[in-house]
């Protein structure tokens, strides 16, 4: 596993505790909910481009 693998999957599982914590509140901020979510999707959207990469020849 690459570093630059390994520190988006740390900041993808640091989003979905934040959105855990979040969601369990009373009244949750809406806003914040929606940035952290689309955050937390963008990230996931990167890490899928990263492991479905064709390893290189020589890599």
């Amino acid at each position: 596993m690459s570093d630059m693998t390994f520190r988006l999957l740390e900041r993808h599982q640091r989003l979905d505790a934040r959105l855990r914590l979040l969601q369990g509140l009373r009244w949750p901020d809406p806003s914040e909910l929606a940035r952290l979510k689309k955050l937390k999707l963008a990230i996931k959207d990167r890490l899928t481009r990263l492991t479905a990469r064709p390893l290189r020849p020589g890599s």
